[in-house]
C-alpha cells in the first residue's frame, strides 16, 4: 500500500534560529511557538527574568525576511540532550508578522484531509 506523505520532513532548526537583536549572535533554535510565547534550545543557560531582543530570520527567495520581538524568560532548564538548555519566554507585544508565523506554522504542520476522490 502506498501512502503518501501530507507534510514533508525539514530541517525545522535551520530555519527557525533565534537570534539576539541587539548583537545579531545566534540564540539557539525554536523548540516551539505559540501566540504568547516560545521554547528555545540553547547551548547556553539564559536568565530568568531577562528581556531580550530577538530577531527570526525567515529565509526568502532572495534575502531573509525578519521578525523582531521582545520576550522574558520564564524558566530554564537542562535539556534532554547534554550540553543544551531549554528555556521557556513570554512574548511582550508579539508583532503582526510573528502572530503570521505562528498561524502559518499551526496550518503547515496541521493534518488535513485528503478530498475525496470521485
Amino acid at each position: 500500500m502506498h501512502v503518501q506523505r501530507r507534510i514533508e520532513r525539514h530541517q525545522l532548526p535551520y530555519y527557525l534560529k533565534v537570534f539576539n537583536r541587539i548583537t545579531d549572535k545566534p540564540m539557539g533554535y525554536i523548540g516551539n511557538v505559540s501566540l504568547d510565547g516560545l521554547l528555545l534550545i540553547s547551548q547556553l543557560p539564559l536568565l530568568i527574568g531577562a528581556r531580550f531582543d530577538m530577531r527570526l530570520k525567515i529565509p526568502g527567495q532572495n534575502e531573509p525576511h525578519f521578525i523582531d520581538f521582545s520576550a522574558t524568560c520564564q524558566w530554564c532548564r537542562e535539556d534532554v540532550t547534554p550540553g543544551y538548555y531549554d528555556s521557556g519566554f513570554a512574548l511582550v507585544a508579539p508583532p503582526a508578522d510573528y502572530v503570521e508565523m505562528v498561524d502559518a506554522l499551526r496550518h503547515y504542520f496541521s493534518f488535513h484531509p485528503l478530498a475525496a476522490s470521485a
